[in-house]
């Protein structure tokens, strides 16, 4: 299903409920740009609930709950597909895939969505997660790069100012450190690629998650009966961690989802921008509830990508204004 067909549903769906005049008497265009900032919103939430939950599933390693974790996404999407009856749908774009080159080109983002989800389930149990939060916090200003190259996106001052600060704190970060952590270089190097890889595909969010998720199957059974067969073990009897599975499962297919969703209905650039949102629940999850070390001299860095995020939303807001006033009257959009 394309990206227009997908907001076009979702927005009639919402056309049926009570919502404020911005909504009812915006144009389609302010109405898609509303649904991809509400599933950004959402996503980013989602992930954050993800980046502890490998601290609920001890004695396992983070790399095991990786391997779970992807296992238990598949079965999620695979029988939310069946119940939806949209599998077949699914298979049949697949399967549309003639050439060797067709296969290449969509397998070609597979590694970068394995090793990136490895990393956000090992990193926060191992020490990485304030450096892993920090790849992220780079990682919109390595698609609002992307945006203005290859898409010819253009950004107000405002989001110029935000990227600044935001350069400028990511800067002084590594200046204090002196380095730069390998997970911060893996995450901003990487992750944006697999976003507009899939972007310039054109492969809807479930299409290129079922391909991912199903070319990594029998890699991590393998992994499981091999060499983790401890922890197959321990899961297999045990009814928490059974649920908690389940649970992780269902969430990443959601969080994963929405995300591309939004990365796909949203500019480049102010999908960048709404990344933000992420990071900023990672870093305080990473020092409060995972508790990985936070200096004090890290205020400052912080302190000025904080101004960047200030300065969004602001942006927001100024815009939110603008569409306010430049709204046509109610009557005169339902005349149309």
């Amino acid at each position: 299903m394309s990206t227009s067909i997908r907001s076009n549903t979702l927005t009639t769906t919402l056309d049926r409920l009570p919502l404020p005049a911005l909504w009812t008497a915006g144009s389609a265009q302010q109405r898609t740009l509303i649904v991809g900032v509400m599933l950004a919103v959402l996503s980013n939430i989602l992930f954050g609930v993800l980046y502890a939950y490998s601290s609920f599933l001890a004695p396992l390693s983070g790399t095991q709950v990786f391997i779970w974790r992807m296992l238990a996404m598949w079965a999620a999407l695979v029988g939310y597909l069946l119940v939806s009856g949209r599998l077949g749908v699914h298979i049949n774009k697949i399967t549309a895939l003639r050439s060797i080159k067709q296969w290449a080109w969509l397998l070609l983002p597979t590694p970068i969505f394995l090793s990136q989800f490895w990393l956000f389930m090992w990193a926060p149990v191992n020490g990485q997660g304030v450096q892993t939060a920090m790849g992220y916090f780079l990682f919109p200003l390595m698609m609002v790069v992307f945006g203005c190259v290859l898409f010819g996106e253009k950004l107000s001052r405002l989001q110029w100012l935000a990227v600044g600060f935001a350069a400028l704190g990511v800067g002084s970060e590594i200046i204090r450190t002196q380095s730069v952590s390998w997970a911060t270089v893996w995450v901003c190097g990487t992750y944006p690629l697999y976003y507009i890889l899939r972007r310039k595909q054109g492969v809807s969010a479930i299409t290129g998650l079922l391909v991912d998720l199903t070319v990594f199957v029998p890699f991590a059974l393998a992994y499981l009966f091999l060499l983790a067969p401890s922890s197959l073990g321990l899961v297999s009897g045990s009814s928490f961690f059974i649920l908690m599975l389940a649970g992780l499962g269902v969430l990443s297919v959601l969080a994963m989802k929405t995300n591309v969703d939004a990365s796909q209905m949203l500019p480049v650039n102010v999908y960048g921008m709404m990344s933000y949102l992420e990071p900023a629940l990672l870093f305080i999850l990473a020092i409060t509830i995972l508790g990985n070390p936070f200096e004090s001299a890290m205020v400052y860095s912080y302190g000025l990508i904080w101004l960047g995020i200030a300065c969004l939303i602001a942006h927001g807001i100024r815009q939110l204004r603008r569409a306010g006033k430049n709204m046509p009257p109610a009557i005169t959009e339902q005349a149309v």
